[in-house]
């Protein structure tokens, strides 16, 4: 563009003259009247000036701009550059012919470079790193001075040697030069390059392009020129043709845009029409419009308008300043050069619902005469006219109203974009205009010329347009509304007006002017109706044979104008009243044309086509030929290989295995997530959901009524398990019972409902879980349906899922299921946003979230794959058949091009299989592709043993059309005798699947099936088998496909009805899972099957379906990838793709075995885009199976190009493509060169292999129409598929066309909150009238919405989550209970006396007395505590066994899962009716209602007053005494021993408790059976609030804050001292009312907090001594328990009372009898008033129990257990002792800490440790007290005297307690000699003679434990330990604490 006169010019001084007085001009601004576009517009640009003050900022573009290389007009037009030819190279880098372009690459080649040429380096933006080696005649670059360089150019490519590009403009092209603005040799030519000694070409200086580097500009004011969108350029191949520039894209867009009037529109044109505003680039209509700059397009520095008039530059004919445009003449090529702008905006879509062919009757305004439509239109125009109503009023049409149609959805489309969303309206909308009619009509006319001739106008594309257009004028306002100074009044507008109805005629047809005639503009005085009879004139007079648009415009009122818009173009037309069909109306269509025989005109044509005469008759003779043997050509072979499987009767193929029913970690993780969610609306506090009250789990699944996704569900159901899991089943499930789960959603559906809907109210404890799978079919409202009387079927999902019944029924929860949720989210949806599951992606950040051996394969792969360009893509278009049919619609314009496609698809199908069959010639009647399917599927079964083939999907929406195909292919299939080689099967979704008796039998015996009855029911299990499935019905309804499936032929669905769902849909049917071994075999990163890792790191990691364009392998790979032009195999040199090539060949990959060194250097094969093929090659499929292939994918980037010679050869290997391992014919044996003929060899001699092995290796080949093919593979400026953005759903419609559009980044969750916002339902969809119900919350709480990519195994995780819900069910009823055996039974002590009395009820007190005290401990927690010896002890020191080692102390402890009685104790998650008051739920209190009481006592151990603090909430203080007035606390009341009611448990209940808010069993309301209780939770202070929280209405005793880190011991000293406080309070109290102090009740409970159930054991005495003996234990009330033994007979003479700890493992020994004296632990009631002088210590965190036991025993008071009654103890994982870490003070030293760490020697330099000195101590003494009792160990008849205290010295030592107090009662140890002695903290009872008692081995050890170092002095000297032990200074330690902490201190010695 601008070089036209290259070389003509005779000397270079005069060109330099010319030159320099054309730029004189331009820069003039007064030399010429300027134009009417700068009378319009140049006020704008004088505010401009004012408002940057006259500065601007250069650039380098801007400084070159006069040079010659660019127009004077500035446009910031993008350059548009011509869309590279079919099938070229697009690599940055290569040229067109895909030749190594880059200095790097070529630096050392010789380079042919002809006289008088130099070789330059040129820049390229793509390649900033870079030159680009170019050999360019040197008339036209400049000398040393930058002068005499010739205008124009003339250059080679160094590459391909191409020669003689006489335009910049077409060597930019040819080069890749990719830009954004206009070519300019000047910008790119930057470099000479030079050759340095050792030959090699490096850069040289600078071309010196005159001045560019210092010039700069006079026009203050001009527009910037350049790049539009500055982020487009980097944004990789696709950003030359961005379809729908953002306005984010553009920083420029938010700048300096207040110089324009507050009503201009006139910005709004430059964001709206993006980087491809004009296409004509040789236009000068383009050229006068652009300089004029009517499109003040956003630049980064202002908005500016160019105000010079000159004539445009190097134009030197027939322009003057007073023609508003250059003629027409010398610019033929205006139209081609048009860009094919790769938006893809394929297709119009239906806003309204019903729109038909009898659309002209919707209501309009009409004036003046009716508009006559003439006759014989259609056959005349070859199709019928689409008249798109615009603004206005439209005439009356009469006459041949059959040939046109007429809609209103541009009308809707302009309508919509009038009415400006709310989300605007906080501007203030006085100055707010919406875009006016005239700029919409402006920019439809823009928006048309621009379209390419095999495009169709989008609504979409339009309305984005509109918004663009809009935003871009309102920012502007906005910014003069925000910025200007306060005015009484809005700025009034300014000279610059806005596009008039007076000017649009001419501006409408200064813009269609550009483009050859596509776009023609009408211009009416009066009205429409002139304007359409000139059109339809035009029409039958054959003037708009080019034309496909015809705007018409009526500009004379002078208020408004009338508009209509009638596309003409055969192709658009077609599509476009096609797609104003509804489903019903296509069917009914094409059903006519079959019907009347209009199709027969298409057989009869089809007939004459082929020479040899019709097909039919060559098909008979063939047959007559061939009759009586098969085919020569095709041996039968799967016949004759069945027959020889029988004899052998062992197949030999491996590769046949079904699918094992497993469950994969994604459908695990996605069943856990939809359990959580569950969990979730049960946890919230709105009560929708009480789990509790559920006992198991019910369900149905509501399918589509197809038979096959029946059968599918059935067979998932059945073998899932499921139902025995559940329980709904007995063992043996037949497929009958598994029927009455799956409700197939047809005419008899209702009954089935409604016996489900009586069963979920009949069982209310059961869950019912109600799947809805395939969610997105029938959203049909039942209310708002016509029909809905007459045709019970449609509206049904609605009637029976939304049924009041459902709704509101608490039992029954519902999950809906698809894979396109989009018509579920949208404004009035009943699904809650957080309701929504999301399958989630397979791994974050670069990591495998879930290992899985196989990889899901779904449409944003599919794609990938295509647009990587490292194989033959896996999306195809077949250019041939489309061009065929093309021709034939214009043939055949009344018929449907359902008919057509189809029609042409089965003959293409019907020669493949000819040719194949051995009649050659019909090669010329069928497609590459069509011929590749069939040579595969009927060559498969011959490479197997057994003959296991593939199959071919066919899909045929339209169900007639289908009958059609069927018929017609199994003809061809009987004439051509293959009805033994493969099947033909019609699936449709009313009818099963029906295969020949043969096939089956081959089925039957690959799959093992004993039974003669049986016949394949689904999809799936036609495994193996070749075949042709022609697949019909409108929608697939989620049948599966098996993994024999190679191609997916969707080359006749229905293209014309564009939306999201439907094509996601049918793209959806070729979903699969490619085995990961493979791909991690083949290289650890393919490229191909790299999923999208962009968006991982968002949000929430969800997958999309069709988000996942650009991939980050783009970034990886060192070259730049690009798509080729065309995956259409005609223009491919590799056009025959054989078998399925998509990720390597089919056999290739595997077989040949190259190492991995090899595969990356092996050259890869021609790309698709290298060379057009020879049209004789056509119809020779070529070789496209050798390696290269197979590895090419593997090298991304490693070996962009092949070299030369693979190339040729390849181009000459004409192999018959027959299969995997065809046979090289001779003549190609011969013709091929060199490099190829090994690696072909190679495959020859390869064993043939099962095409299955090949099946789980790669998915299948999907063959697209190429309007649907362009809206997937095209993307919009983010990456996102042109598809995605397209209306989501029939059902639905967009709430404005003022919304943003989707973007790649977004997750499904980002998406599904897109659609929720910003689509609303038709009135036809069952959602409609939710909104109108009144609730502002129209969510239903019990709804969910599962949603992942088809067929990913959404099935199998809904059946996991039936089991995970149903075990969780059962798990809220179960428990984990401690279930361990009592440990140390054989060491029982031999009592002299036991209680005999097995029956009685209570212990007798004088019986009792004489029972002996059993010392050891058979609790089974204290496996590893020291044994406590005693004197009846008689058993020798080995027979306590090692029950763990050392190393197994923390080793899980046994349990055993038990279901909750009614009698349990719960936590916090336990919700139910009963337990509501209790909880804190009470009408008469508010709730969380309680007040803070401080009770303090003095106690003298302590030496100081003690301060507690209780929680009393109102409901509970009547338990209380408060002091009057004052409201004091004063004490807690106690009942009496005498009282006998059955209403109340007297004792009060103490739970010490840390870290169990939520998991602590707390609420004792069922356990104690509704009877009044006192419980009280004893906290630590920092804990208060948290328990406060969840247990509002509980009784809190909270701890003072110094024992925030005490352990239990605290909690029991103060429980203890404050309860002996409470009963001398009350004794007091209770006094002054008469009552004797010993009749106030001295017990309390003292429980833990994991008591969960209490049993009874009920015995049987056959007699009262009898030796038979047999009971029975039941779960009972703690109510039960606690009154028996409240009732129990002298109870006030008992000091401790307890329960057996339950184990299943009890012997009847351990019941027999019903009492024993000895330790109780865990459930105790203790008597305060008779232990008042025994106290709990205070400092201990473990076996603080045991200890106390002993006190109580020693100091001569009763201990008794119930052996009758047990409790049950719960695991609870968190909390409790567990909470103590013991960790190093040092926070920077993370490593653990371990035992023999816990003490040092004083004053050591130790680390310091954060614990508790007495936990220390504890702890180290349990691990390492060998340390100090060396003798002991192991040593049970030698123990280690333990004086007033209980001490784990650990298992391997035994102890021996003894108390020091006097009277105390202690075992006999006068015969006894000690191994050691331990004297800790003791007090002054403790003296020199105790000790002298007791007798100690030689050697036996000493350790004294005090609290400080001087402590310690003193007792040694007090107890003169040193007449009898030995110290050394170094046998001194300290617990590992800091001072502050207060150490305890040892001191150990020997026995002397």
């Amino acid at each position: 563009m601008g070089n036209s006169y290259a070389g003509q010019l005779k000397t270079t001084r005069f060109e330099e003259v010319l030159h320099n007085s054309i730029e004189a001009s331009l820069r003039s601004n007064n030399l010429v009247p300027r134009p009417i576009f700068s009378q319009l517009y140049l006020e704008a640009e004088q505010q401009l000036a004012a408002l940057e003050g006259g500065s601007r900022v250069d650039n380098e573009e801007e400084e070159e701009e006069g040079e010659g290389g660019l127009e004077p007009n500035s446009l910031p037009n993008p350059f548009q550059l011509h869309p590279p030819p079919e099938g070229c190279c697009t690599t940055d880098g290569f040229c067109q012919a895909g030749k190594d372009l880059r200095l790097v690459s070529i630096s050392n080649e010789p380079i042919d470079v002809p006289a008088g040429f130099l070789l330059v380096g040129a820049k390229s933006p793509s390649l900033p790193d870079h030159l680009l080696v170019c050999a360019v005649d040197k008339r036209f670059l400049p000398d040393d001075n930058g002068h005499n360089a010739l205008l124009g150019f003339s250059g080679n490519c160094v590459g391909c040697g191409k020669k003689g590009f006489c335009y910049f403009t077409e060597f930019s092209n040819h080069i890749n030069l990719k830009l954004t603005t206009q070519p300019k040799k000047q910008k790119h030519l930057k470099y000479y390059l030079v050759r340095n000694a050792q030959g090699t070409l490096t850069k040289g200086s600078l071309i010196c392009w005159k001045g560019s580097e210092f010039r700069s500009r006079q026009i203050p004011a001009s527009t910037c020129s350049g790049s539009l969108f500055p982020a487009l350029e980097s944004a990789g191949p696709l950003a030359s043709f961005p379809s729908e520039p953002t306005p984010g894209t553009n920083p420029g867009i938010l700048m300096g845009a207040q110089q324009a009037g507050p009503a201009s529109d006139h910005p709004s044109l430059s964001a709206a029409m993006g980087p491809a505003v004009f296409n004509g680039k040789d236009s000068p209509k383009c050229q006068q419009l652009a300089k004029n700059n009517l499109l003040t397009l956003p630049r980064p520095s202002a908005l500016g308008i160019l105000s010079n008039s000159g004539p445009p530059k190097k134009r030197h004919k027939g322009w003057s300043p007073e023609s508003p445009s250059a003629p027409d003449g010398g610019y033929p090529q205006g139209g081609g050069n048009r860009a094919k702008y790769e938006s893809a905006g394929m297709s119009c879509m239906p806003q309204v619902g019903l729109v038909g062919a009898a659309s002209v009757t919707f209501p309009v305004v009409t004036s003046g005469e009716p508009v006559s439509v003439p006759d014989n239109l259609l056959k005349i125009c070859k199709a019928k006219p689409v008249i798109f109503k615009g603004h206005g009023n439209f005439p009356y049409l009469c006459g041949n109203l059959n040939d046109v149609v007429v809609s209103p959805l541009l009308y809707t489309c302009y309508q919509n974009s009038q009415s400006i969303s709310r989300a605007y309206e906080q501007y203030g909308a006085s100055t707010i205009q919406p875009i006016s009619e005239e700029m919409q009509l402006l920019l439809t006319v823009y928006y048309l010329v621009q379209l390419a001739a095999d495009q169709v106008p989008l609504m979409e594309d339009l309305e984005q347009i509109f918004l663009r257009s809009w935003r871009e004028s309102h920012l502007t306002e906005i910014r003069q509304y925000q910025q200007a100074p306060p005015q009484p009044f809005p700025p009034a507008p300014g000279p610059a007006a806005p596009v008039t109805s007076a000017q649009l005629p001419w501006l409408a047809s200064l813009a269609a002017s550009s483009c050859n005639d596509s776009v023609h503009v009408i211009e009416c005085a009066y009205s429409l109706a002139e304007g359409l009879s000139e059109m339809f004139r035009l029409l039958v007079e054959g003037k708009l044979a080019k034309t496909n648009y015809v705007v018409i415009i009526c500009a004379c009122r002078s208020a408004a104008i009338d508009s209509c818009i009638a596309v003409t173009g055969k192709y658009q037309a077609r599509i476009l009243s096609e797609s104003l069909l509804t489903p019903a109306e296509y069917q009914k269509e094409v059903n006519y044309e079959l019907v009347t025989g209009k199709v027969d005109s298409l057989g009869a044509f089809f007939s004459t086509l082929c020479p040899e005469g019709d097909i039919d008759i060559l098909l008979d003779k063939f047959h007559q030929e061939n009759q009586g043997h098969i085919s020569s050509s095709l041996t039968a072979s799967s016949v004759t290989k069945a027959a020889s499987l029988e004899v052998s009767g062992t197949p030999v193929c491996t590769s046949y295995h079904l699918e094992p029913h497993s469950i994969r970690p994604f459908q695990l993780a996605v069943a856990q997530k939809l359990l959580s969610h569950v969990c979730s609306i049960a946890d919230s506090s709105t009560q929708n959901l009480d789990l509790g009250s559920f006992e198991k789990v019910d369900f149905l699944i509501c399918i589509p009524p197809s038979e096959v996704t029946y059968q599918q569900t059935l067979f998932h159901v059945w073998h899932s398990g499921v139902l025995l899991e559940l329980g709904l089943e007995k063992e043996h499930v037949t497929k009958q019972r598994v029927e009455q789960y799956v409700l197939k959603l047809d005419a008899e559906a209702q009954t089935k409902f409604k016996a489900f809907l009586q069963n979920s109210f009949q069982n209310p404890h059961t869950l019912f879980v109600l799947i809805h799978d395939h969610a997105h079919w029938d959203l049909v409202s039942a209310v708002h349906n016509l029909y809905s009387q007459s045709d019970p079927s449609v509206g049904l999902v609605d009637r029976l899922l939304n049924c009041r019944e459902v709704k509101e029924a608490p039992n029954i929860v519902t999950l809906h299921v698809t894979s396109f949720p989009y018509a579920l989210q949208t404004q009035h949806t009943l699904i809650s946003p957080y309701n929504e599951i999301h399958w989630p992606t397979s791994c974050s950040n670069g990591v495998e979230l879930y290992h899985e051996n196989k990889k899901y394969f779904g449409l944003s792969e599919f794609i990938e794959s295509t647009l990587s360009g490292h194989s033959l893509p896996l999306l195809r278009y077949d250019s041939s058949f489309e061009a065929m049919v093309t021709a034939l619609g214009k043939r055949f314009p009344r018929l449907h091009s359902a008919v057509i496609r189809t029609f042409v698809l089965v003959q293409h199908y019907a020669a493949a299989l000819m040719a194949v069959s051995g009649l050659p010639q019909m090669k010329n009647y069928t497609s590459v592709e069509t011929l590749e399917i069939t040579q595969n599927l009927l060559n498969s079964p011959k490479q197997c043993p057994c003959g296991h083939g593939l199959m071919v999907l066919l899909r045929v929406p339209c169900s007639p059309l289908a009958a059609v195909a069927y018929e017609r292919l199994a003809h061809v299939r009987a004439r051509l005798a293959l009805e033994e080689h493969f099947e033909i099967i019609l699936g449709s979704p009313s009818s099963g699947v029906t295969v020949g008796k043969h096939f089956v039998k081959q089925l039957r015996t690959w799959q093992n099936i004993e039974d003669v009855e049986w016949k394949p029911q689904t999809y799936l299990e036609l495994e193996g088998l070749p075949c042709i499935l022609i697949f019909s019905g409108m929608d697939p309804h989620g049948e599966s496909l098996p993994r024999s499936l190679r191609y997916c032929d969707l080359r006749l669905i229905n293209s014309s009805c564009l939306v999201r769902t439907a094509l996601e849909q049918e793209l959806g049917l070729a979903a699969y899972f490619v085995s990961n071994e493979v791909l991690l075999e083949k290289g650890a990163r393919n490229e191909a099957l790299e999923s999208d890792a962009e968006k991982l790191s968002s949000t929430d990691n969800e997958d999309e379906e069709l988000g996942t364009e650009g991939s980050t392998s783009e970034k990886r790979s060192p070259v730049k990838r690009e798509r080729s032009c065309s995956h259409d195999s005609a223009s491919s040199s590799l056009s025959s793709k054989a078998s399925g090539s998509a990720l390597g060949g089919e056999s290739l990959a595997q077989p040949t075995r190259l190492p991995q060194g090899e595969r990356a250097r092996s050259p890869q094969p021609c790309s698709p885009s290298e060379e057009g093929r020879a049209p004789d090659e056509k119809q020779r499929p070529q070789a496209s199976q050798g390696p290269p292939l197979a590895i090419s994918r593997h090298s991304p980037g490693l070996t962009p190009q092949p070299d030369c010679s693979l190339r040729t050869s390849q181009r000459s290997v004409q192999v018959s493509v027959t299969s995997p391992c065809s046979q090289l014919s001779s003549s190609s044996l011969g013709s091929s060169s060199s490099p190829v003929a090994p690696a072909t060899g190679t495959l020859v001699l390869q064993a043939s292999q099962c095409s299955l092995t090949k099946a789980c290796r790669q998915p299948p080949v999907v063959f697209l129409p190429k309007l649907v093919y362009d809206m997937v593979m095209s993307t919009d400026s983010s990456g996102l598929p042109k598809a995605a953005s397209l209306l989501p759903s029939p059902s639905v419609m967009w709430a404005s066309s003022f919304r943003p559009l989707l973007s790649k980044t977004m997750t499904s969750t980002e998406q599904s909150l897109y659609y929720r916002q910003w689509t609303v339902p038709r009135p036809s969809h069952m959602d409609y009238g939710n909104r109108a119900e009144g609730r502002v919350d129209g969510f239903h709480p019990r709804r969910l919405l599962l949603s992942g990519p088809p067929q990913i195994g959404k099935t199998g995780a809904y059946l996991q989550f039936l089991s995970v819900l149903s075990r969780m069910l059962v798990r809220l009823t179960e428990v984990d209970i401690y279930d361990e055996e009592e440990i140390n039974i054989n060491l029982r002590e031999e009592s002299d006396w036991h209680y005999l009395q097995l029956s009685d009820p209570w212990p007798d007190l004088e019986l009792f007395k004489k029972l002996s005290f059993d010392y050891i401990i058979h609790d089974p927690k204290y496996e590893d505590a020291s044994l406590i010896c005693s004197h009846h002890q008689s058993i020798k020191s080995e027979d306590r066994g090692m029950s763990r080692k050392p190393e197994d102390f923390y080793v899980r402890r046994q349990t055993a899962r038990m279901r909750l009685s009614k009698y349990a104790a719960y936590n916090t998650y336990h919700h139910c009716e009963q337990c509501h008051q209790y909880m804190g739920f009470h009408p008469r209190y508010q709730l969380y209602e309680s007040t803070l009481h401080a009770f303090a006592f003095s106690y003298s151990m302590l030496g100081e007053e003690i301060q507690l603090h209780f929680i009393i909430p109102k409901s509970k203080e009547h338990h209380f005494v408060f002091s009057q007035p004052g409201g004091q606390l004063e004490s807690m009341r106690l009942p009496l021993v005498t009282d006998k009611s059955h209403e109340y448990i007297k004792s009060p209940t103490f739970t010490p408790t840390t870290g169990r808010h939520e998991h602590g069993l707390f609420n004792l309301y069922h356990a104690m059976d509704g009877a009044s209780h006192l419980h009280v939770l004893v906290v630590k202070e920092y804990e208060m609030a948290i328990y406060k929280k969840y247990w509002p209405n509980h009784i809190m005793l909270v701890l003072p804050s110094i024992f925030n880190s005490a352990g239990v011991g605290a909690a029991h000293f103060l429980i203890k001292e404050l309860s002996y406080h409470n009963l001398e309070l009350e004794r007091n109290r209770q006094e002054e009312l008469g009552i004797k102090p010993q009749d106030i009740w001295p017990f309390i409970v003292i429980s833990d907090d994991s008591c969960v159930m209490w049993n009874v054991v009920d015995v049987d005495c056959a007699g009262e001594r009898s030796r038979e003996f047999s009971w029975s234990e039941r779960n009972v009330s703690l109510k039960h328990i606690m009154q028996h033994i409240e009732a129990s007979p002298n109870i006030t003479h008992y000091a401790l009372l307890g329960l057996r700890k339950w184990s299943s493992k009890t012997r009847a020994s351990e019941v027999r009898e019903p009492f024993a004296r000895c330790h109780v632990h865990d459930f105790i009631i203790l008597n305060v008033d008779l232990t008042q002088n025994v106290q709990y210590n205070q400092n201990r965190f473990m076996c603080d129990d045991v200890d106390f036991n002993l006190r109580v025993h020693s100091a001569g008071l009763l201990l008794c257990r119930f052996n009758r009654f047990s409790v049950m103890k719960k695991q609870i994982a968190v909390g409790g002792h567990r909470s103590f870490h013991i960790t190093s003070k040092v926070s920077d030293n993370s490593a653990a800490v371990v035992p023999a760490q816990y003490i040092c020697a004083p004053d050591s330099k130790h680390t310091f440790l954060a614990a508790p000195a007495q936990l220390l101590l504890e702890k180290f003494l349990q691990h390492h007290s060998h340390r100090f009792f060396p003798l002991s160990l192991k040593n049970r008849d030698h123990p280690v005297l333990s004086v007033d205290c209980y001490l784990n010295l650990g298992s391997q030592i035994s102890v021996c307690y003894v108390s020091s107090r006097p009277h105390s009662l202690n075992i006999s140890c006068s015969d006894l000699l000690f191994s050691g002695l331990l004297l800790y903290l003791c007090d002054s009872f403790v003296g020199a003679s105790f000790l002298k008692k007791f007798h100690f081995l030689k050697g036996a050890t000493l350790c004294v434990i005090c609290q400080d170092r001087s402590s310690l002095r003193q007792t040694v000297v007090r107890l003169e330990l040193e007449d009898e032990w030995q110290f050394r200074l170094r046998d001194e330690f300290q617990t590992a604490n800091a001072r502050e902490d207060r150490p305890l201190f040892f001191l150990t010695g020997r026995h002397i």
